[in-house]
């Protein structure tokens, strides 16, 4: 009976092995970076780091936000992108047609710990989904310590 019993233990083993091996592998090929640039656009490849947004990184490499989602079908929520992801930005004027729209800063805000959009909004008397839309920003509850914030 002890035979059986270790013979049973050692199948269950060597099956949650080979199912390991395979979420291993499944894993390291989805996050690879795409083979080529999406067709007939120039940009380059960057990868996400800790405290990256789309809108930083779109107004870091002159483009929309827009344009960064549709050169990268796996980002289906502008808010939601993780450090080592990576991402192809299109540069060279191509930007989905959208024109950036030209955001006037006033002043500059740093976030820190516990201040919200509200809080910000009232402090320099601007509408808080105005602040959001100069920073290509979709939630206001979405906003990081270290963050600086344009205010229109």
């Amino acid at each position: 009976m002890k035979k059986n019993r270790l013979g049973n233990t050692k199948k269950v083993f060597v099956v949650l092995l080979l199912a390991l091996v395979l979420l291993l592998a499944l894993s390291a090929t989805t996050q690879a970076a795409p083979a080529e640039a999406p067709a007939a656009s120039t940009g380059v490849y960057y990868t996400v780091r800790w405290g990256d947004s789309l809108s930083r990184i779109a107004v870091n490499f002159g483009t929309t936000v827009q344009a960064i989602m549709a050169a990268n079908p796996q980002i289906w929520n502008p808010n939601i992108i993780f450090a080592g992801q990576v991402l192809f930005i299109p540069t060279g004027g191509s930007s989905g047609g959208i024109p950036p729209t030209p955001t006037y800063c006033r002043y500059y805000h740093t976030v820190t710990y516990g201040d919200t959009m509200l809080k910000i909004s009232g402090w320099y008397g601007v509408n808080a989904w105005t602040i959001a839309q100069a920073n290509n920003i979709y939630n206001l509850n979405l906003i990081y310590v270290g963050q600086v914030l344009c205010i229109p």
